[in-house]
């Protein structure tokens, strides 16, 4: 018995020594790959399609909100409408209902809005008991604009999709945002959101990876041709609510706004999916924090026809009467595209003021503008305490823009006097390849850019377009800029930085901060 147990010993322990060993090349093979330049963007896309494959092995798995074992969960609530599919719900909240409960049809053709509604509301009833949880199950759910309630889980199939109807006849028209004034597109009502919630308590959108359709064409084709009387509304759109969590699900073909939290608290949203046409389907932003506080936005892939993140926080006058700045914000691992704007932006509304934001871990492609800051006089607000580490940049147009002349206001009662406040913002570890401009900075006299600070740099540029002179000018522009540069960066900084070596000695004084070489032909 003795030596049975000594040779199991013996054995367990050649085993975890062989698991070290694996685990040890591994990691050196890690830290080679993230050490190279030019194996980072692999390495990027490697960690991408392992985290897709992760998430969608057990899109459940991971969730903070939780108490209990997801597998025995699993086991145990296996609903009725879900026989066809090898996928159950988990159970999320003390009860649960399916959709098909309330008489609804998948087919892509009855109009299933009175089921959401008579779902929802009986899922009201239960928000002293924990709550509710509505599954979603396969097919092709039609339905008009309706509303969540507080304590809910809506959580979709795989194969699920809620579809918006078209005619914006079944759109209700409810109040313009209070930070936008008289309306963002047309002045007076705007449309509501498909999927619309306010003044609520944990809300919860999740599932295994299931699709909300905004099928909004029509919407884009009405607005270039100035056919609509009103603001389109967003896909989703959450207001003055706390404690929501969106996860797991793809989002696409909005008719506005994608995903638009706005006054809320404690949000996070990750393992997204968002998708529209990258071309002529305008104002279709990914997220769009606004007003909003502690919010995480994490592992998300976003191709759209507009800013795929932008941060907001009000419209001039109207955004500095409601006061309601967004703060503390994280933005990390995102893979993102816009072919006709940013991949994250800050503003333009940004006049409650937007601080303590940190966007880390970002791949941008293909886009017109890799990182954007923007602002004009007449917002007011502030924006500071931005961090930026860790960017990516493959054939972007420009890399890095901050620019303060971004002058659409909402009507003529803005006080041009009212000038944003821009300062504290910072940039480590950039990386990129065939970017037209890797930095272009337009502070103005009236709204100097203050204590910008950049910080390994290494940006392979795309010089098709460029003359011999401008290859070794002009691709790191700026105006009136105050800030500086630590260590060696590429491309060279331009006159406005102070520069320092990596131990942070000062090198070399800034020619003057209000140097312009701003230079839009490239």
């Amino acid at each position: 018995m003795v030596e049975e147990l000594e040779n199991t010993a013996t054995t367990r322990k050649h085993d975890f020594l062989e698991i070290q060993t694996v685990l040890l090349d591994l990691k050196r093979w890690l830290q080679s790959i993230i050490s190279s330049h030019k194996t980072l963007f692999a390495f990027l896309w490697l960690a991408a399609l392992t985290s897709a494959f992760l998430w969608q092995r057990d899109a459940v798995g991971g969730f903070v909100v939780l108490n209990g074992d997801v597998s025995s969960l699993k086991n145990n609530n296996e609903e009725s409408s879900s026989s066809s599919s090898s996928l159950l719900y988990p159970k999320l909240r003390p009860v649960s209902f399916s959709l098909v409960d309330f008489g609804a049809v998948g087919d892509g053709v009855v109009m299933n809005t009175e089921a959401f509604e008579r779902a929802v509301l009986e899922i009201s009833k239960f928000g002293e008991k924990g709550g509710g949880q509505l599954n979603v199950p396969p097919g092709r759910w039609l339905t008009a604009p309706f509303n969540l309630t507080s304590h809910i889980t809506l959580f979709l199939h795989q194969h699920a999709e809620i579809l918006a109807v078209q005619d914006e006849k079944y759109w209700p028209l409810v109040p313009a945002l209070p930070s936008y004034g008289y309306g963002r597109e047309h002045p007076g009502p705007r449309y509501t959101s498909l999927i619309h919630g306010q003044n609520l308590t944990d809300v919860v959108i999740t599932g295994h990876n299931g699709t909300i359709n905004g099928q909004g064409q029509t919407w884009w084709t009405k607005y270039l041709q100035k056919g609509l009387n009103h603001t389109r509304g967003p896909l989703v759109q959450i207001l003055w609510s706390n404690d929501i969590v969106i996860t797991n699900i793809t989002l696409r073909d909005s008719p506005f706004w994608t995903l638009h939290p706005y006054d809320c608290k404690n949000v996070t949203i990750k393992n997204l999916t968002i998708l529209a046409p990258v071309y002529h389907a305008p104002n279709t932003d990914g997220i769009d924090p606004d007003s909003c506080e502690d919010v995480l936005i994490e592992d998300c892939y976003i191709s759209v026809g507009d800013d795929a993140i932008a941060i907001k926080s009000g419209w001039d006058q109207y955004g500095i009467a409601y006061g309601k700045p967004s703060k503390n914000i994280v933005i990390r691992n995102l893979v993102v595209r816009s072919n006709v704007s940013a991949g994250i932006s800050i503003g333009s509304e940004m006049s409650g003021g937007i601080s303590n934001v940190t966007v880390e871990n970002i791949l941008a492609w293909q886009s017109r503008r890799a990182i954007r800051i923007k602002t004009a006089p007449g917002r007011g607000g502030y924006v500071r305490q931005i961090s930026y580490k860790n960017l990516t940049f493959e054939n972007c147009r420009v890399g890095i823009v901050i620019k303060t002349d971004y002058n659409q206001h909402p009507d003529a009662g803005f006080d041009p006097k009212a000038l944003p406040l821009l300062k504290d913002i910072s940039f480590a570890g950039v990386r990129g390849h065939a970017v037209r401009v890797p930095v272009r900075i337009q502070g103005s006299q009236d709204i100097p850019v203050r204590n910008v600070i950049f910080r390994d740099m290494l940006v392979g540029l795309n010089s098709k377009k460029m003359t011999k002179k401008k290859r070794k000018k002009h691709v790191f522009q700026c105006a009136f800029v105050h800030g500086k540069v630590i260590g060696s960066i590429f491309p060279a900084p331009c006159e406005n930085l102070d520069q320092y070596n990596e131990q942070g000695e000062l090198v070399k004084h800034a020619a003057s901060w209000n140097v312009t070489d701003i230079d839009y032909e490239i």
